[in-house]
């Protein structure tokens, strides 16, 4: 039986670094996404982080939570469903690490601070991600309202009106909350049910899991009879695995200069904190490989999409794709205007989890072909993500599909 209590992935995104995404995520989950030790020492978001959370709803006086009892009748409330939340950073020099959490999103709650003026750049940035890697599905979460005056709160959220006025984010609702001090979370819960639905997934392709993280979760000095293989995180986007499958992992990894596919068994599977025989699309799952966890450890897999043996798409090192450029550099104050690509310049690429840097060989009209450093695994027909390093930093310039 496929476990289908995971029904959606969500992810919080946030205009600047400590507008409160982590403590929202935790207050809806129980648990601290940022368990990376420079992320604790530096208080922002590095590395992408994930924690479930199971949504009920009183059937007597309809109150949204996260717990089976409601606290204003005390009667047992209804499983809704489990939604997994993935952290992403909102500093902007870790804006790629935000393109990946995307990739694996059914949706998006964008947190916005009441004590901070809006927009800033990086909030440009993160609106034109949604739209290029296409989550129309959006929550908006004006954060802190609890440390701002009255005047200042509604200033905070004409500010937002105006700035997602014509844009995807339009039709999207403005949470006013507190995540420190847990004020209007049932509001917030209720919006994500109304205006992020589960999707409907198609079990009977061929399965794939887009990689965001791997693990080794083998402790120093452990005896050999006490090690296990490399753990794999991520979310299986169709179809479906059951532990025992012979999967394969491509791109793989590089072995002087050439890259290797990676054949391996799944061992295990867990959501939510309950091991699976038979995992299907929605949520984020945890797998346990037979892989020699040296291959594993330290995120040394992201970006690799996972399947059955000789059912995964081509792994590519070159790139043909039509693009399309936006208007403006966003992220920036100046709001600079693209250029055109230009020959030998290096781009940033996201696909799916993947990211490279393509060296662009050619450009006739909006067509362009470029050189990987890393290859990727993709489909003819993919998006690609597109940026380029301005003032130091890789700023979204554009998007562009894969035509060979």
């Amino acid at each position: 039986m496929v476990w289908s209590d995971i029904d959606c992935s969500v992810a919080t995104s946030t205009e600047y670094v400590d507008h409160g995404k982590s403590t929202l995520v935790e207050t809806l989950t129980g648990k601290w996404p940022s368990l990376h030790s420079e992320e604790l020492k530096r208080g922002i978001t590095i590395r992408l982080g994930y924690a479930d959370a199971t949504f009920y709803k009183c059937p007597k006086c309809g109150t949204y939570l996260t717990s089976n009892k409601c606290p204003k009748c005390f009667e047992n409330a209804e499983i809704l469903r489990t939604v997994s939340f993935v952290d992403a950073p909102g500093h902007e020099s870790l804006m790629a690490t935000v393109l990946t959490g995307s990739a694996l999103m059914d949706g998006a709650v964008l947190v916005i601070a009441a004590d901070e003026k809006c927009p800033l750049p990086q909030t440009r940035e993160h609106l034109i991600t949604l739209e290029v890697v296409g989550i129309k599905n959006i929550v908006i979460v004006q954060n802190k309202i609890d440390v701002v005056t009255k005047e200042r709160a509604e200033k905070s959220y004409q500010e937002i009106k105006n700035f997602v006025k014509g844009t995807v984010l339009e039709s999207s609702p403005i949470i006013p909350i507190s995540a420190q001090q847990k004020i209007n979370i049932e509001y917030l819960i209720e919006a994500i049910e109304k205006y992020i639905p589960t999707p409907k997934r198609d079990i009977e392709k061929d399965p794939r899991i887009l990689v965001a993280r791997s693990f080794d979760i083998n402790k120093p000095g452990s005896t050999p009879d006490k090690l296990v293989g490399g753990i794999i995180g991520g979310a299986i986007t169709q179809g479906k695995f059951k532990v025992g499958d012979k999967i394969e992992i491509r791109p793989g990894i590089r072995i002087g200069d050439k890259w290797k596919t990676i054949t391996t068994e799944i061992v295990s599977m867990e959501k939510a904190g309950k091991k699976l025989e038979e995992a299907g699309a929605g949520g984020l799952l945890g797998t346990l490989t037979k892989l020699d966890p040296y291959f594993t450890k330290a995120d040394g897999l992201v970006g690799n999409i996972i399947g059955l043996v000789g059912k995964l798409p081509p792994v590519r090192s070159q790139l043909k794709l039509k693009v399309k450029l936006l208007e403006r550099v966003v992220g920036t104050e100046e709001m600079t205007e693209v250029r055109n690509l230009k020959p030998q310049e290096s781009l940033m690429i996201n696909i799916g989890t993947a990211r490279s840097v393509g060296i662009v060989n050619t450009v006739k009209g909006n067509e362009t072909e470029m050189e990987l450093k890393i290859p990727v695994c993709a489909d003819k027909g993919e998006r690609v993500v597109i940026s380029r390093q301005i003032l130091g930093r890789w700023r979204l310039i554009g998007y562009g599909e894969i035509i060979d």
